[in-house]
């Protein structure tokens, strides 16, 4: 199903691809990302929108060629696999390099204290291997995109497709590590990194 956003988006972005702007792709393409992720990278007010702001832009291009090629499927809203069908390779790492070269926002969820505890010794054990802190001299070539300071409801949407097979698990034996762990585990996960605060 086609919702009006994903129908805004998607003419958006060919009208701006239409233009060919010297001015580069990342500018041109930012108004249409904006729609979800706002400018300045915050995801604009939407609680299921990940923040894109400071993550490194690595990750964010490893991201967007996974929605390009279908490893990631977009479920509810088609906008973003619509978007992310339409760009080309120079897109995606300008795009990526736009939003990681923003300075960090970080959600600063409120967080139950003994549950985020609980929390960061789960990410400890199963989790900081390859999830380190956006931060982190090592984020950029981590093999998991960094958790600390998402937004809870993208880590729950996020956690849920990965379950389902939505999302392909990108690291090798985290499909094994997400089955070990309980639904309550992964609430204590997701409150850890949701309320992290540096």
């Amino acid at each position: 199903m086609i919702t009006r956003t994903s129908k805004s988006c998607a003419l958006a972005l060919c009208s701006l691809l239409a233009l060919g702007q010297a001015a580069g792709a990342a500018p041109a393409l930012l108004p249409v990302c904006a729609e979800c992720h706002g400018a300045d990278g915050s995801g604009a007010g939407l609680s299921n929108v990940p923040i894109l702001a400071g993550t490194p832009a690595s990750h964010l291009e490893e991201a967007l060629f996974a929605y390009k090629d279908g490893a990631r499927r977009c479920g509810d809203e088609p906008a973003m696999c619509e978007i992310a069908a339409s760009l080309t390779d120079a897109n995606v790492t300008e795009l990526a390099d736009h939003f990681g070269a923003m300075k960090r926002i970080w959600a600063s969820e409120a967080a139950d204290p003994a549950f985020s505890k609980k929390g960061e010794r789960l990410h400890e054990a199963h989790c900081a291997k390859c999830h380190v802190l956006p931060n982190d001299e090592n984020a950029d070539s981590a093999l998991g995109i960094p958790l600390h300071g998402q937004r809870s409801a993208y880590l729950k949407l996020a956690i849920v497709a990965y379950l389902s097979g939505d999302r392909e698990t990108l690291a090798p034996g985290m499909e094994e590590k997400l089955e070990l762990l309980g639904a309550d585990d992964i609430d204590a996960l997701i409150n850890y990194y949701s309320g992290y605060r540096p």
